[in-house]
Formats: C-alpha cells, sequence, structure tokens
C-alpha cells in the first residue's frame, strides 16, 4: 500500500440523494449534475452519496458504482465527496471501496454487513480488510438501527486504532454516548453527528462535521447555521436558525426519510424522481404538512402540496 490520501473533512457534508427519471427506472444523470452544482454554490462543505438517503440499497452494482462515478465527476475536485459503501461480504464492500477510490472518491462512508450483526471483534476484522485495500479513509457509518451493531463510546473510539478508520458518522439517538465520544477527545478518531435532530447538539458538543440528509433540501440554511455556531461561535443567531432545521429535521425523523428528502426537494423546485419501491411517496397530508414548515422557515414562498 502507498501512503493514504486524505483531504480534510469539516463542516455540513450533505447526504444526497440519487436521482432517478420519473418511473424510476433509471439514474437521471442532467438532475444529479445540478443537485451537485446546486450544492456546491449554496456552500456545501462536501457530498456523500450511496448512502442510506441516496437509496444504495435499491441501485443495481452497475448503477451504484456509476452514481459514485457521477457524483465525482459532478464535484470535479470543488469539494470532497465520500462514497457511501455497503454490501453483505467483505468482499463485496471491498471491491465497492476500490472502485470509489479509482473513480477519485476522498473517503468512503462504510456500513458493515446489516443482516446478521457483528460482534466488535468481527467488526474489526472486516475494517481492517476494508481499510488495507485502499488509500482514502473510512468514515464508519455507525447506524445501530440497521445493523443491529451497538457500540459503546469506548468501543466506538477503539475502532479508531484501525489504521485508515478516522471517522465515525454517528447515526444514533444516544446524546450521551455522543457526547462520551466527543468529549474524550481521542486522537485516533473523529466523530462526526449523523442524527438529524442531534446537530445542534453535536456541532456544539465539538464534533467537527454533520453529515446531514436535511442539507441537501435546505443547503443554504444548513450553511450559514453552521457559520453561526461551529465558525462565529454566534449561539443567539444559531438558535434562531435551529428552530427551522429542528422543524425540518424532526418532520424527517417522522417519515420515511428518503421519501420525505424527496418530496421537499420538489417542493422546492429541485425535484430529483421517485423513490424506488419498496419506499412509497409521501402521502399527501405529509406533503401539506412539510410544505408549510418549509414555508415558516423561509424557503417555500407559498404553501403548496
Amino acid at each position: 500500500m502507498s501512503a493514504r490520501t486524505k483531504k480534510e473533512l469539516r463542516g455540513i457534508l450533505a447526504a444526497v440523494t440519487t436521482p432517478f427519471t420519473e418511473d424510476g427506472s433509471a439514474i437521471d444523470e442532467a438532475t444529479l449534475q445540478a443537485q451537485v452544482d446546486r450544492l456546491v454554490a449554496a456552500g456545501i462543505h462536501g457530498l456523500v452519496p450511496t448512502g442510506t438517503t441516496g437509496e444504495f440499497t435499491t441501485l443495481s452494482p452497475e448503477e451504484y458504482r456509476r452514481v459514485i462515478e457521477l457524483y465525482v465527476k459532478g464535484a470535479d475536485g470543488r469539494i470532497p465527496v465520500v462514497a457511501g459503501i455497503g454490501a453483505l461480504s467483505t468482499q463485496g464492500a471491498i471491491d465497492l471501496a476500490r472502485h470509489a477510490e479509482n473513480v477519485g472518491a476522498d473517503a468512503i462512508m462504510l456500513v458493515p454487513p446489516f443482516y446478521d450483526p457483528l460482534d466488535l471483534r468481527t467488526l474489526k476484522v472486516f475494517l481492517s480488510a476494508v481499510a488495507e485495500s485502499i488509500n482514502i479513509p473510512i468514515v464508519y457509518y455507525n447506524v445501530p438501527g440497521a445493523t443491529g451493531i451497538q457500540l459503546t463510546a469506548a468501543e466506538l473510539a477503539e475502532l479508531g486504532e484501525i489504521d485508515g478508520v478516522d471517522y465515525i458518522k454517528n447515526t444514533s439517538d444516544d446524546a450521551v454516548g455522543l457526547a462520551e465520544l466527543l468529549a474524550a477527545r481521542t486522537d485516533s478518531i473523529k466523530a462526526f453527528n449523523g442524527w438529524d435532530t442531534l446537530t445542534f447538539f453535536g456541532i456544539a458538543s465539538g464534533a467537527e462535521a454533520s453529515v446531514w440528509g436535511t442539507a441537501g433540501v435546505v443547503p443554504e440554511l444548513a450553511v450559514e447555521f453552521w457559520e453561526a455556531l461551529a465558525e462565529k461561535k454566534d449561539l443567539v443567531r444559531a438558535r434562531e436558525l435551529w428552530k427551522h432545521l429542528w422543524a425540518i429535521s424532526d418532520f424527517l425523523e417522522s417519515v420515511n426519510y428518503v421519501a420525505g428528502i424527496k418530496a421537499g426537494l420538489e417542493l422546492l423546485g429541485h425535484p430529483v424522481g421517485p423513490a424506488r419501491l419498496p419506499i412509497l411517496p409521501l402521502p399527501a397530508e405529509e406533503r401539506k404538512r412539510f410544505a408549510a414548515i418549509l414555508h415558516n422557515a423561509g424557503v417555500l414562498p407559498a404553501v403548496a402540496a
């Protein structure tokens, strides 16, 4: 292995959708590029495709690789791209990770096999195998609700002892565990917030980044919030912004997340096609509720359903 390359990951990393054509049968490549350009123009600090928000579980092997390529090409070095990697076998994860590196991704966000939960020893072997196969950093995707792997803050920090596992995306509602992980200030691994309604708490507690699906819907609002809280330390302004961002995040956590994200983008005039089955479109009453929340946040001029 050659020396590991590393680009700093910091700020608001938007967990982005996979745009599909109207019937959901194919990737809408032009819309994907438009989405990238919109987020870059808004000041987003990084992109995370092919994660949960990117519907990676519904992509064919060819589509999965193509989406990663398109996001890297679309970003064109302007901001980092962290490719979501998820497979049910170690070799499958290695193959996807190598592809992400070969096409120019800056890092990968790696979810462990998510059918039969791994114990800590097995998880470490898995992470080590993938890390040894690539030269770009790994963000460990801690999402116990999907993987069944419940780790303590100390165990999560321990993963940083694996060369190449440099970050954690903590998609857990365990605020105490996140606080413990951030307070430890370990040099071996950095924790990013990944639970939408804990974003204020996470950044205020010292998280250097947030991987955030909401940021893909309202990127300007998310970036302004980061600037206020993390950069300017303006708690008063951050709280004002957070009232709206919390309402949006809370809504998305109350419905199917992907359906909610795609409905929000459509409401705001940036449609990215439907979610793929088995995910169903957001019901009309929920769209109306979301439209009102977006209107109150000042990003949707008129309430529409």
